[in-house]
């Protein structure tokens, strides 16, 4: 399943990635820091999407209540139907 995502309250625009048997495949970022959304990307390639969404969630940018990761959380949360 391909999934987009538009996060709230982050640099980043936009998340993508694909939905496969539970697993993490393909996720991209647009906008936001680049050298640190490339090495989540990479350290989530082909992770449990449920212990991707576990771990991730709740982390906060500075004093922003949300952060990448936690938007990324959403983004798996909403795509396994979790929370919509």
């Amino acid at each position: 399943m391909h999934v987009e995502y538009t996060p709230k309250g982050v640099c980043v625009r936009r998340i993508t990635f694909e939905l496969e048997d539970g697993k993490i495949h393909g996720l991209k970022f647009s906008g936001g820091c680049q050298g640190n959304l490339l090495a989540i990307s990479k350290l989530v390639e082909g992770a449990d999407a449920e212990m991707t969404a576990q771990i991730l969630r709740g982390n906060q940018c500075g004093r922003r209540e949300t952060s990448c990761a936690d938007q990324l959380a959403k983004a798996i949360d909403e795509a396994i139907g979790k929370v919509s």
